[in-house]
């Protein structure tokens, strides 16, 4: 049995391990993985159970890029209804469908188990995986193998690659925006995770406490729903806060909602200030005031760390396969 370094057992054999291995040229292997023309067959033997050897597979992406065919990356999705995850899975098919790609699309219920079952299901027919984070990374890795999985918002590290959203940047705006109008009783209505506060809360929480800011904290379901009934409760107290930041632009129609039912003016009596920047916000009345992320930036970020990977641009888990975008201030009529 041929061996690689012992450095280099973790990370995917590649054609140039084999050629050199094989004391050949990259063309030399394509050639006889590929079973072309222009290669004496003791050659191409030789080097196909070299290959084999070694535990090198050819990707469907490099196979694509021989004989023509298009790449096909998978997409696992919680929670599809959500106008958020349709705006980001249109603009990765958008970026994607212009490199001629395929984008298989399979939707799962929001937790790591369901997502490790979902890669399971498109796994054998894809090169490469976009999904969401989850507890369950190691073994959705495992389902894959050495086809990457790049998570979009990571909560854990350790994927292929990761598309990071600065949520510490998102705080500061948002914040300091509250600061400018004279708000001083801001809460934060969080999304109900399973303990604790949610990542993005905790971005606030941190941010509050850097500016001296006093910060509640209000727990509702995530949906439009739950932070309506959240809302509502609240505003039968005398706790009704004078700005309220809500974990999205979702729940933050919610506690409009519940705000306009109780006969509450925003902005005038509470500010309201959602997040991600769905196209929604501006049909409501008033008009959603909410630190957005660029959609496109997103997908055309995401298709090229996948595009990045495939090809050995970038080794999996490099700092090279980490990009990180930023908000930006939308605003509107609620603050």
């Amino acid at each position: 049995m041929i061996a690689l370094s012992p450095d280099s057992k973790n990370r995917r054999v590649t054609i140039k391990d084999v050629a050199r291995k094989g004391g050949v040229s990259t063309q030399t292997v394509t050639r006889a993985i590929n079973d072309m023309p222009g290669i004496n067959i003791r050659t191409k033997d030789r080097i196909r159970k070299l290959a084999e050897e070694l535990g090198y597979t050819p990707s469907r992406f490099a196979k694509g890029l021989v004989q023509g065919a298009g790449s096909c990356v998978g997409m696992v999705v919680p929670e599809l209804t959500n106008p958020y995850f349709h705006a980001v899975v249109s603009s990765v098919v958008h970026h994607a469908t212009q490199r001629g790609w395929q984008i298989t699309l399979n939707e799962y219920p929001s937790d790591a188990d369901n997502m490790m079952l979902a890669i399971e299901q498109i796994a054998a027919q894809v090169d490469a995986v976009i999904g969401w984070s989850g507890s369950g990374l190691a073994a959705c890795q495992r389902v894959l193998g050495r086809r990457p999985l790049v998570l979009l918002d990571p909560e854990y590290p350790g994927a292929a690659g990761e598309v990071s959203f600065d949520y510490v940047h998102a705080a500061q705006l948002t914040l300091n925006h509250l600061i400018s109008q004279g708000r001083t009783r801001i809460s934060y209505l969080d999304s109900s995770p399973p303990q604790g506060l949610s990542v993005r809360a905790q971005a606030f929480a941190r941010q509050a406490g850097e500016l001296g800011l006093p910060l509640t904290f209000l727990s509702a379901e995530g949906s439009a729903k739950g932070a309506r009934t959240a809302v509502s409760s609240l505003t039968e107290t005398n706790l009704l806060p004078d700005a309220l930041i809500a974990f999205n632009d979702v729940t933050a129609i919610g506690a409009i909602k519940a705000l306009a039912a109780a006969g509450r003016s925003v902005p005038r009596e509470c500010s309201v200030i959602g997040m991600d920047g769905i196209a929604i916000g501006e049909l409501l009345t008033p008009e959603l005031t909410t630190v957005s992320i660029d959609f496109n930036e997103i997908g055309a970020t995401t298709v090229q760390l996948v595009e990045d990977l495939l090809d050995g641009k970038v080794p999996p888990g490099a700092m090279e396969a980490k990009r990180t975008l930023k908000y930006h201030m939308v605003l509107r009529q609620s603050s």
